[in-house]
């Protein structure tokens, strides 16, 4: 067979293979029928077991509200976020599969033929997160993350704080630099192959074909310009910060504690300006916390089928995660950027891809905003049968960001009732 008439074309060079966009020319005849902007950071935590509703979720809409037990950990900001009822994806049910959509609002992640498509974050650090050493951060405290690259591939995760405080703030020996250049050139000779093989192709492809292939160099060229990008910052020291390398807490059981160990490194990375977009997926786990007053596993606590019991635990365990963020949140409002603080200019999302974990319930997913710009302090409560398309959300944050753009995901237009200052 020709392999310029196979369905995938692969270009090799140095021993790396880069596949080409779908080409209908080359199918078999009759197939084919800066500035303030740049400033702006966001940060996405994920509570993979779900948060319990009647904790979190006011009775009342709008600003006057009463605090239920959740936000009252949080009652300090209470004018720096905003709660959200009656919202989530259109299309993503899949129970705890439900988190590969967080970010990305894909339907249907449970079906067998799922492929997923850009996150949230990555599709900010895309525009804007050339400025920083790093782009994006994914991070989890154990298992999967909820950054996927714009062919839907997850972005791997980090697990050990102590291995993000290296990455973030750690200079290598010169030979370790020297060989981090080189694999880095050798990055650059390869995409020199793949544009020069690729060139004489476009004269036996059609108009299409034509328009795809220039995306391909597009993407090639965007790849270049990353690589030049990370090889600029292996010449320059990372910061310094007034913090020591966290001790990983390699216990799972000690669930808050590792929260507690992300969340601070989090904080080193924004307020260092090491990157502008984070990520942090909490999924939890099959085990008994270790957290006073919980001997049932916090998997079965949230499976609590209106238990009065399992609730009273369940609370206590989500109490102390909500309080985790609170520290976070203080952290950020506490770090002066010009005139204001981090959290002023840090869109932090916190909420769970499931609205009843003890159905596996997708609905009326439990969302909080906190800082970033906008103005706070009220409860948006949307229909809880027929719920408002959380992607919304995402357009809104993204134009908070800066960046041009009136769609993302299934998300159409703006949040109906969340406006900027």
């Amino acid at each position: 067979m020709n392999p310029m008439t196979t369905r995938r074309t692969f270009l090799r060079g140095a021993g790396v293979a880069v596949a080409l966009p779908y080409l209908e020319s080359l199918l078999p005849c009759g197939a084919a029928a800066v500035s303030s902007r740049a400033r702006r950071r966001m940060v996405a935590i994920n509570i993979g077991l779900g948060l319990h509703a009647p904790n979190i979720i006011p009775t009342r809409a709008g600003r006057e509200y009463e605090l239920p037990i959740y936000l009252k950990i949080l009652g300090e900001y209470r004018d720096q976020f905003t709660v959200m009822s009656g919202v989530s994806h259109p299309e993503v049910g899949g129970g705890h599969l439900s988190y590969k959509s967080f970010l990305t609002c894909a339907p249907h992640p449970n079906s067998a033929g799922f492929r997923n498509t850009i996150s949230l974050d990555q599709f900010a650090a895309a525009e804007l997160g050339t400025e920083t050493r790093f782009a994006s951060l994914s991070l989890s405290t154990s298992g999967p993350g909820l950054s996927w690259s714009r062919s839907g591939v997850e972005i791997p995760t980090y697990r050990r704080p102590s291995l993000v405080y290296q990455k973030l703030f750690v200079d290598g020996s010169p030979e370790e630099v020297a060989r981090r250049v080189g694999r880095l050139k050798e990055g650059q000779s390869v995409l020199d192959v793949v544009m020069d093989k690729t060139r004489g192709m476009k004269r036996r492809l059609g108009g299409r074909d034509r328009e795809k292939l220039d995306q391909y160099f597009e993407a090639v060229r965007e790849a270049e310009r990353r690589l030049l990008k990370a090889e600029a910052w292996e010449h320059r020291p990372k910061p310094k910060v007034d913090a020591e390398e966290p001790r990983d807490q390699m216990d799972p059981r000690e669930m808050i504690g590792r929260m507690r160990l992300l969340y601070d490194v989090m904080h080193l990375a924004i307020e260092s300006d090491s990157t502008r977009f984070i990520t942090c997926n909490l999924p939890g786990m099959n085990a008994v916390p270790v957290i006073p007053g919980i001997d049932v596993d916090y998997h079965n606590l949230s499976h609590h089928a209106k238990d009065p019991a399992k609730i009273k635990q369940l609370t206590i365990v989500e109490s102390a995660v909500v309080n985790e963020l609170a520290e976070f949140l203080k952290k950020l409002d506490g770090s002066a950027q010009g005139d204001g603080s981090l959290l002023d200019s840090t869109m932090v999302l916190f909420g769970s891809n499931l609205g009843n974990a003890s159905s596996h319930d997708t609905k009326n997913m439990p969302i909080v905003l906190a800082g970033g710009g906008f103005d706070h302090g009220q409860h948006l409560a949307f229909d809880r049968k027929d719920n408002y398309p959380l992607p919304n959300l995402y357009v809104s944050m993204l134009q908070q960001l800066g960046m041009e753009t009136d769609r993302f995901g299934t998300g159409t237009a703006t949040m109906r009732g969340l406006n900027a200052t």
